[in-house]
């Protein structure tokens, strides 16, 4: 199950992945927000990334203006790994790569066609594993010194 979560900024085009993912039959839980009114990405983030760490869901995808506020806040979870991507490449390669397990997108700055093209590829593509297992490790290991 993916988790999905947006602010005000990303309302817009989160309604548009989830009548993509819905037709799909790619399963879904919406943690928000349900309407274009102002609210506070990282509320929102922690939602989803609690989801994820719970084994709830297993990946997400959070939609602010930008996608980098919702990334940033995302990524403050121990074991979150949210990547910010714009292009077909950077979505296939962090999950390849770096087993990204989120994936942030910018209302303000990815249409719809594009986004439900990222999410496609985010939800499709599996971690290479190999020599990119170790360096995630060491992220890992970087997070939990502090």
């Amino acid at each position: 199950m993916v988790a999905i979560g947006c602010d005000h900024g990303g309302y817009e085009l989160k309604k548009e992945i989830i009548a993509h993912l819905t037709k799909n039959g790619v399963e879904f839980k919406d943690f928000g927000t349900y309407d274009g009114n102002s609210v506070d990405y990282p509320d929102i983030a922690k939602l989803v990334c609690k989801s994820i760490l719970s084994g709830e869901c297993e990946n997400g995808i959070l939609v602010c203006g930008t996608g980098i506020g919702i990334s940033i806040a995302a990524n403050k979870h121990k074991g979150i790994r949210a990547a910010v991507c714009s292009d077909e490449f950077s979505a296939k390669f962090t999950r390849l790569h770096n087993d990204a397990n989120v994936l942030c997108l910018g209302g303000r700055v990815v249409g719809p066609g594009l986004a439900c093209e990222l999410v496609d590829i985010f939800l499709s593509t599996g971690f290479e594993g190999g020599r990119h297992a170790l360096r995630v490790d060491k992220i890992t290991a970087i997070e939990n010194e502090n």
